[in-house]
């Protein structure tokens, strides 16, 4: 099945909201399953008009969430060691935050990489929990579309699609 990954700030604004459902009804339309994280801002904005969706969770309801993807495996918190600053600084609670990161991009079993990333952060800016997902995505040669300032090239690529 094809996948993206649609993630974000949770300071993502309001004002964004018209462009993500636009982007979620294209990608719904060619048959594309949504992969996020249940966290409040970008991710419940594409998962609020996803047909298909994985939403990843660091454990069990988290953000109200029921999602059954709740558990992080070591392999995960492995990967996720490999590209944050200070992994060692982290609490166990913000690796799991960290580490499902690592599940949007890559799947469930962390070897079915997404087709494309889509995610808003603050002036476009590669920073937050969303800056993990983006350089796993580099990594893996993974397209990254930020809608604070590649809307329109988003639209043109997703059209190609």
């Amino acid at each position: 099945m094809r996948s993206y990954a649609g993630i974000g700030s949770r300071k993502t604004p309001l004002s964004i909201k018209p462009q993500i459902k636009t982007i979620v009804e294209t990608l719904n339309a060619k048959g594309f399953i949504l992969r996020s994280g249940g966290a409040d801002g970008a991710d419940l904005f594409f998962e609020e008009y996803s047909k298909e969706k994985e939403i990843f969770l660091p454990w069990p309801n988290f953000n109200g969430s029921n999602s059954e993807l709740n558990t992080v495996c070591k392999r995960a918190m492995k990967l996720a060691s490999k590209f944050h600053p200070a992994w060692n600084k982290l609490s166990q609670g913000a690796k799991k935050l960290i580490a499902r990161n690592g599940y949007q991009v890559l799947g469930k079993d962390l070897n079915d990489p997404v087709e494309l990333v889509v995610c808003w952060t603050q002036d476009g800016k590669v920073q937050g929990g969303t800056a993990q997902a983006i350089k796993i995505a580099n990594y893996c040669y993974i397209p990254v579309f930020n809608l604070y300032n590649e809307y329109e090239k988003l639209i043109e690529y997703i059209e190609e699609l």
